[in-house]
């Protein structure tokens, strides 16, 4: 049984960069003083006005070249008091210009390169970079997640020329823990955990990293037989533990793409932790694995699938029990075999855990104004993804976008509609900003620059569109001309938002759910977070009716 350590005060770089992977950590619950946030180069125009308390400019959509102030040529694009570090630097478009990292009130950065250099190379050596899943270029995104500590303080600068388009997601700790100062080189201990962070997120989906050395894993093989219109129990456990691992096996990867999609919308997971009356966990089958429509197979850190098998390796503390059923909502019975490894925890060690969430939903706004949220509203394109009060951590989504439009008459010069300002169509969905509000915020400390942007790929309103996957960023399916279904998640594992009180987390949507004649765009969301332990999300259930909506409809080509 595992029990009760104290709270790390002292982290090494190795201890920084097990973070990237350590999925055990997410159930920690957040200290005072410890934030997560995104600096971005969002538009500037979008203001709260504290005097009126609305939002003003906020579907401002010029997102490439926001910065919080000018220092001679270069632009600030972050800056922070310590002790912190920045977990992942992405960009659309890195360029020659350089970028300036300056640690703990130094004159002098301890990074001066051209800011494609930074995605490129490695610790100021000639050859490039060798990390391909800490820094993984997806669809023409760049993206690092190679952590830079700093105790006192941090200063990003963006020289002229740069390029365009900036995130910097980061997390600050209470002022008594102590994190190593980034010096611009990593010692030769601090590249071997590096090269072992990356093979560990090369073997994704295949291992189960553990944290807790020493605590005896059990291992539970079951098959049930989940009846038309009813539920089976996969696993019902009474005492203290924690699930580290879910593999599930159904026959609906080997039917017909028309079967996947609305069997995998048709079954639904639940979980119960602690004896509570709602579910902590519900959504369809093949959303809760981080995919949509049907099986599309890819390969996360936390969540994967592919035509035999889903795989699911959030780490789920319980204390009193844990129940894990099966619903089948459809017409025909269907077999499924689990695959569950669990650790015995001492109840006291377990008590002291948060609980994990995760809930599907579409279109829910809960109680909030709707009216300040539709066109013409001052929150104006923000559409909910988790609206929650407790204390805990937000972990991220899988996004499911139902996008399709008339094929329009006029035959662009260019690719399917055209490129840029060029197009026969203005049909791209993605142009979106995540915004994160965190315990009453009225102005959020993630506040992003494009769906895509978010999820780590880029320029995604030009094809081809590619799938892809990595650690913590994939899109298990797009259609080849992005006209019908779209599937994309977002991961936050080192990059976790804490939250004391609430969290409120949006991303903009710009079309309407009908947004021409034969035009739609539909969102579906699965929410992955922890929070503390007694306390209930608001996320009930949706009916089979709103969970197939649209789900098999011709495309309208």
């Amino acid at each position: 049984m595992t029990e009760m350590e104290p709270e790390q005060s002292v982290y090494t770089y190795r201890d920084l960069v097990r973070r990237l992977y350590d999925l055990e950590a997410l159930a920690v619950p957040p200290q005072a003083g410890e934030k997560s946030g995104c600096f971005s180069s969002y538009d500037r125009r979008s203001i709260y006005n504290a005097e009126t308390g609305l939002y003003e400019d906020w579907g401002a959509n010029d997102d490439g070249g926001g910065f919080l102030r000018q220092e001679g040529e270069s632009s600030v694009a972050l800056e922070l008091d310590g002790p912190g570090v920045i977990w992942r630097l992405w960009s659309a478009l890195p360029k020659e210009g350089h970028i300036q990292i300056f640690i703990d009130h130094s004159e002098t950065p301890v990074i001066n390169q051209p800011f494609r250099d930074y995605f490129d190379r490695f610790n100021q050596e000639d050859a490039p970079a060798n990390f391909p899943n800490l820094a993984p270029t997806l669809s023409r995104g760049r993206n690092c997640f190679i952590p830079v500590p700093f105790q006192k303080h941090c200063k990003v600068l963006l020289d002229k020329g740069w390029g365009a388009y900036y995130h910097i997601t980061y997390t600050t700790f209470p002022s008594n823990i102590c994190v190593p100062s980034f010096n611009g080189s990593i010692d030769k201990m601090s590249a071997i955990a590096l090269a072992e962070a990356d093979r560990i997120l090369q073997q994704r989906g295949t291992r189960y990293f553990k944290e807790t050395e020493g605590a005896s894993d059990e291992n539970v093989t079951v098959t049930v037989n989940v009846p038309a219109g009813g539920k089976a129990v996969l696993f019902d456990k009474q005492g203290a533990g924690a699930l580290s691992m879910i593999r599930i096996r159904t026959n609906i990867g080997r039917k017909s793409e028309e079967q996947q999609q609305s069997l995998a919308r048709q079954l639904a997971i639940s979980m119960k932790w602690d004896n509570e009356e709602h579910p902590s966990v519900w959504a369809p089958l093949g959303d809760f694995f981080g995919s949509a429509p049907g099986i599309k197979p890819y390969r996360s850190l936390p969540l994967g699938m592919n035509e035999h098998e889903m795989y699911s390796y959030w780490y789920m503390p319980f204390s009193e029990g844990a129940k894990i059923e099966i619903v089948n909502d459809g017409t025909e019975a269907c077999a499924v075999t689990a695959d569950l490894q669990y650790t015995v925890l001492l109840k006291s060690y377990a008590d002291n855990l948060l609980r994990f969430h995760a809930k599907w939903h579409r279109d829910e706004f809960l109680n909030l104004d709707t009216e300040r949220f539709a066109e013409g509203g001052d929150r104006w394109p923000d559409w909910p993804l988790l609206l929650t009060k407790s204390r805990g951590r937000f972990c991220g989504v899988h996004l499911h976008v139902y996008n399709t439009w008339e094929k329009p008459e006029e035959e662009a010069e260019k690719w399917w509609y055209g490129i840029g300002d060029q197009k026969t169509i203005d049909w791209w969905w993605g142009e979106g900003d995540e915004k994160f509000f965190v315990d009453g915020e009225t102005f959020p400390s993630t506040f992003g620059t494009g769906s895509e942007d978010y999820i780590g790929y880029a320029w995604a309103a030009e094809p081809p569109f590619p799938m892809f996957d990595s650690a913590f960023a994939s899109q298990p399916f797009v259609e080849i001309d992005a006209n019908g279904h779209t599937s994309v998640n977002r991961f936050q594992i080192c990059d976790n938002i804490p939250f004391m009180n609430s969290f409120e987390g949006y991303i903009e949507k710009y079309k309407g759910n009908q947004w021409g004649f034969n035009n739609q765009c539909l969102y579906a969301a699965t929410v992955y977070w922890y929070q503390e332990q007694g306390t209930n999300d608001a996320y009930m259930p949706v009916s089979l009716d709103e969970r197939l909506a649209n789900h098999n409809n011709g495309r309208n080509n």
